[in-house]
């Protein structure tokens, strides 16, 4: 029977929760040292004098590196979409070279100690001074001066259908709003950290990282060697979504650190040190503008963003991406618009674009329902298209129909009252919301090595990096499936760029891109046995071989070209039709209407992603999505001193994310059904949970109270 779908407990299980399972600062190292960062205190300006004295006076400091005394360090690289790896540079500062600050928060200096408190006490006594150069870091201010965000094949900044504003202003019934999300910080339970050890010039980096290839193109390039010198290891990563895609300073401070001093070096970011060297997500303006027929039927649809970048990294944020393709209105306009400001980069996090993106176009269509006096799924529903709405290209792959017709079966949504206010229990306010989950689906490369053995074993080995969601297990899965052999019977080995090369997990890429290959790789092995072999394992022994292995991909130079060209291929081929992953997302709200306190009491996400090739695990990411959009939603805000670019609330004490007491019991369920034009019909689970969840508590909010939230997060002030 197929083990795809099965709900089988994640292999890493046991020795995460056993403390066996060893991450990136705990790999022991003879002579390991320790570092900890100095950090700039401006955000833009000159280093005129550092003062290392008492810092290096500190007992057990080994030295202390500043731009005066570090070793050479190459610049990153340009981007260039030819190789990807070149995608993943956190900023372009050059570390420790000149006397140049970029942002509030760059590292000036590293100390080296044989203690982590050596290391630590000696960064609090180096002493910096500057000269202060103008600088730009309010991002409310400088947002009427945004650009248009320049053309990319993967985020175009503008799109047409139409005239959408002249439809919009002759249509009947319209809604046109501003819509704002604050900056988020990442806060992945592990924090980044990296050990690096040089043997010559070999380079070897234990990592927190999501990009173990592109992290290990990256250093190459840096330090000037070539990449088959350099390993990075990543067995287990502790949370990355998407903050740990990049390389930032710590990375490669700590492998600059150990050239410096000849010893392996650990540098364990604080919670501190990744809010002020770790790119966030970007604050959002957004209008949405909704014009429509008296039946609801929408006539224009216009959205635009302003979001921001840094003056030294970050890429623009895909905020209008969904709403090229949710609803089928006459006239469309999608506009994006971004400013530079002097800030550490922006960069992913969880579902860029369409997590933000949804609240403002999903709260709008909430407003548009109110004001036709028409049910929000009826409304969604009379709009949903058949083909993109843009361009006309077909769907792979799209039931909204069915996951709207389960989730309010299931949630009773036809029993809520429909005006706002009307629902009491005890001294609560109750409201029901609801909101489309979207996010595009994309595949990637990957090569990889099967072996299946005479004693019934098969090894699959390829460099795809697990962060918690269970992808050694899917893997395990698939390899089984498709060779028909006992899931018990498959070992994977992941986590390492010594294994063939895998793409980053990102974008909810990594399942499907990995599968195409391993499926390819076992049709490859079946066609090396005898014609009609039924068990294959029996071949093998009557073959008189130990085992049989194939590979797909090679990480040679001309492998590596020619992957290029497949996954150049891949992304041609996939332009020519729409795929995505969605939803729908049902939230109960309960408002005391004396304190503007909001408990969010029941939730439903349903969910169509394909093939769910874990029961388990696949809902735990969705569930693990919906938590981190209830942060988004309630409590989740960076603070950004407007006048010099400081973090103002750089820990878990200030910065908040939910606890259990924030979340109640979610419910989750999907559709499974395979998507034609993927590998098993995968379509991918990790980023969708968290779109349309912030829109659906606001929805929730209104239906309780009356009162529309455009500006997240929903806080006690803005209901009172």
């Amino acid at each position: 029977m197929s083990v795809i779908g099965a709900p089988l407990d994640r292999r890493d299980g046991p020795a995460k929760t056993t403390g066996a399972a060893r991450f990136a600062a705990e790999h022991l190292r003879p002579g390991l040292t320790h570092a900890a960062l100095v950090h700039a205190t401006i955000s833009r300006g000159r280093v005129t004098r550092l003062d290392t004295t008492a810092a290096s006076a500190v007992p057990g400091v080994i030295t202390v590196l500043t731009h005066h005394n570090a070793p050479p360090l190459k610049p990153a690289p340009k981007v260039n979409p030819l190789n990807l790896s070149t995608l993943v540079s956190g900023t372009s500062v050059n570390y420790l070279q000149d006397d140049e600050v970029h942002f509030d928060g760059q590292p000036v200096a590293v100390v080296v100690a044989e203690t982590s408190a050596a290391a630590k006490e000696a960064a609090a006594l180096v002493r910096v001074e500057y000269a202060l150069l103008p600088s730009t870091v309010d991002f409310e201010s400088m947002a009427p001066h945004a650009k248009k965000q320049p053309y990319s094949p993967v985020s175009p900044g503008e799109a047409k259908k139409g005239d959408a504003e002249k439809a919009f202003g002759e249509a009947p019934v319209t809604v046109d709003h501003r819509y704002t999300t604050p900056p988020h910080q990442h806060n992945a339970i592990e924090p980044h950290a990296t050990i690096a050890e040089w043997d010559g010039d070999r380079l070897t980096v234990h990592e927190s990282t999501q990009s173990i290839d592109w992290c290990r193109n990256h250093l190459a390039v840096r330090f000037g060697v070539p990449v088959a010198d350099v390993r990075v290891i990543a067995p287990f990563v502790g949370g990355g979504f998407g903050g740990k895609a990049m390389v930032w300073p710590g990375t490669v401070l700590a492998a600059l650190a150990a050239r410096a001093t000849g010893r392996p070096v650990r540098l364990v970011l604080t919670r501190e040190d990744v809010y002020r060297t770790v790119g966030g997500r970007t604050p959002s303006i957004q209008r949405v503008a909704l014009g429509a027929d008296r039946d609801g039927s929408l006539t224009a649809l216009i959205h635009t963003s302003v979001t921001r970048t840094g003056r030294v990294g970050g890429a623009p944020e895909q905020v209008t991406s969904q709403s090229r393709h949710l609803y089928g209105a006459d006239h469309i306009l999608i506009q994006a618009s971004t400013v530079e400001l002097d800030l550490v980069p922006n960069t992913s996090m969880r579902a860029p674009g369409e997590s933000i993106g949804t609240f403002a176009v999903e709260s709008a269509v909430d407003e548009l329902a109110a004001e036709l006096g028409m049910d929000p799924i009826e409304l969604r529903m009379r709009n949903e298209p058949e083909r993109n709405p843009l361009d006309g290209k077909e769907f792979t792959h799209r039931r909204l129909r069915e996951v709207y017709e389960a989730g309010a079966s299931r949630f009773g949504w036809r029993d809520r009252a429909p005006e706002p206010g009307a629902t009491r229990d005890g001294r609560w306010l109750v409201g029901m919301g609801v909101a489309t989950a979207y996010h595009p689906a994309w595949l990637f490369t990957a090569n990889v090595t099967l072996r299946l053995s005479a004693d019934g074993t098969v090894l699959l080995r390829c460099g795809f990096q697990e962060m918690g969601m269970g992808a050694a297990t899917a893997q395990a899965q698939i390899t089984a499936d498709a060779l028909g052999v006992p899931v018990d019977a498959v070992r994977v080995e992941y986590g390492d760029s010594a294994l063939p090369v895998a793409p980053t997990a990102g974008g909810s890429t990594q399942t499907a891109s990995v599968a195409a290959s391993v499926l390819e790789a076992a049709e490859k092995l079946k066609r090396r046995l005898p014609k009609g072999a039924g068990d294959l394992v029996a071949a093998v022994r009557r073959a008189g071989v130990p085992h049989m292995e194939v590979s797909v991909g090679s990480d040679s130079r001309f492998g590596r070209l020619a992957g290029q060209a497949r996954l150049i291929g891949r992304f041609l081929r996939d332009r020519r039709r729409v795929r995505a992953a969605t939803g729908a997302q049902f939230c109960e709200v309960r408002v005391d209407p004396d304190t503007g306190e909001v408990r969010i009491s029941r939730w439903l996400g349903v969910f169509d992603i394909g093939t769910v090739v874990n029961a388990k695990t696949a809902a735990s990411q969705l569930r693990g999505g919906i938590v981190m959009g209830i942060g988004m939603a309630l409590s989740e805000e960076t603070l950004v001193d407007p006048r010099t670019g400081r973090i103002m609330n750089p820990s878990l004490a200030e910065y908040h994310v939910p606890v259990h007491a924030d979340v109640p019991r979610i419910e989750v369920s999907t559709l499974d059904d395979p998507d034609p034009t993927t590998p098993l019909g995968i379509v991918g689970a990790g980023e969708v949970g968290i779109t349309g969840v912030a829109a659906a508590v606001a929805n929730a909010v209104f239906h309780a109270t009356g009162k529309r939230v455009r500006d997240l997060p929903i806080t006690l002030d803005k209901l009172l």
